[in-house]
């Protein structure tokens, strides 16, 4: 569900990775109706019964969210990078590779609010 206070935000963000966020944010909701989104922390967040993924705005080379939980999403996630007790980011570089990784992203949402639910 989109949410005004991000689509404000959008419209302010001066980025030259201002379209890739916008994709993968389409490619975010598009993926479960149940997911939400605000803004936390200066910057667009997904949610679902907690915070799952936040976009760090200030990257230029690429758009990167950040899986608040991601090491404890299930599933194989390949692109789900890091080696910290809980969080994980995913880059973007362009919107084709975040067209790439949609089935990704959709399995991420699927498993995080399977996850959520059984909590």
């Amino acid at each position: 569900m989109a949410d005004n206070d991000v689509d404000a935000w959008m419209a302010a963000y001066d980025n030259p990775m201002k379209d890739v966020v916008a994709h993968v944010r389409e490619i975010l909701l598009a993926a479960d109706p149940r997911l939400e989104e605000c803004v936390k922390w200066q910057a667009p967040t997904f949610t679902y019964r907690g915070n799952l993924a936040s976009f760090f705005p200030r990257s230029k080379q690429h758009a990167t969210l950040m899986f608040h939980q991601g090491a404890l999403i299930p599933g194989d996630h390949p692109h789900l990078l890091g080696e910290g007790k809980e969080g994980r980011t995913m880059t973007f570089a362009s919107v084709a590779e975040a067209d790439e990784r949609r089935t990704e992203l959709e399995a991420i949402v699927a498993a995080w609010i399977a996850m959520r639910d059984e909590a």
